[in-house]
């Protein structure tokens, strides 16, 4: 079964999706407090985390920073609607996804499965194959990036990013494509998502991420990696 940590300081919120999480066959684990849950994952980390961004002892942001340091974990946040800024942030700090209150449970459950489904995809897919591009190279079957000899820190989400790019090299990749590839559903995503991830990922490829010379855009279509 795969276990969840909900970090969530709203009791009513956490326990009501909690249920309806396990109704789906997850294990949940509940945390009320940005500490509580980082002792919580440090004892027994959990396949995914849903993370708020607003509690009462430490910000979301640094609990996904904190995270980040230790684990590449799957992490959805959950924002207000009207919070766009504090969403992008979140995708910033290391996010994968995210929800906006109040949050319907089906819509969790199915952006819960489709993270699941990629993480146990990058493991299931080892294949002896490996991209170079100019000092990065990627190792697939290792599962890791190397930047001049140096192993980089990439979740699961911009490895899934960085082979989408490396498997269609030199071709633009419209953001519904690479929604549909990298997340794993057509309508249920967000293109900041892949705007966020794209300047996360460059941030650690790229020489200079404010002018990027391998991971470039394409102007109201998408991006396309340059070989």
């Amino acid at each position: 079964m795969e276990s969840l940590l909900f970090i969530e300081d709203d009791d009513a919120i956490r326990l009501a999706l909690s249920l309806a999480l396990e109704d789906e066959g997850y294990s949940v684990r509940q945390a009320a407090n940005g500490s509580e849950g980082l002792v919580a994952f440090a004892a027994h980390p959990a396949d995914l985390i849903l993370l708020d961004l607003r509690l009462p002892d430490m910000s979301g942001f640094e609990v996904c920073r904190a995270l980040r340091l230790k684990s590449i974990v799957p992490i959805i946040i959950i924002t207000a609607q009207t919070d766009t800024v504090d969403m992008v942030a979140g995708l910033e700090a290391g996010a994968d996804d995210y929800v906006t209150k109040p949050v319907v449970p089906k819509e969790l459950a199915a952006r819960i499965r489709a993270l699941l489904r990629r993480a146990h995809l990058q493991d299931a897919s080892a294949v002896p194959l490996a991209s170079v591009f100019g000092d990065i190279e990627l190792r697939r079957e290792q599962g890791i990036v190397l930047k001049s000899g140096t192993e980089l820190s990439l979740t699961k989400t911009e490895f899934r990013l960085l082979v989408e790019f490396a498997d269609h090299a030199g071709a633009v990749l419209s953001r519904d494509q690479l929604l549909e590839r990298v997340w794993g559903y057509e309508y249920l995503g967000d293109s900041r998502l892949v705007d966020a991830h794209v300047r996360r990922l460059r941030v650690k490829v790229e020489e200079h991420p404010d002018d990027p010379k391998l991971i470039v855009t394409a102007r109201g279509v998408g991006y396309r990696l340059i070989n």
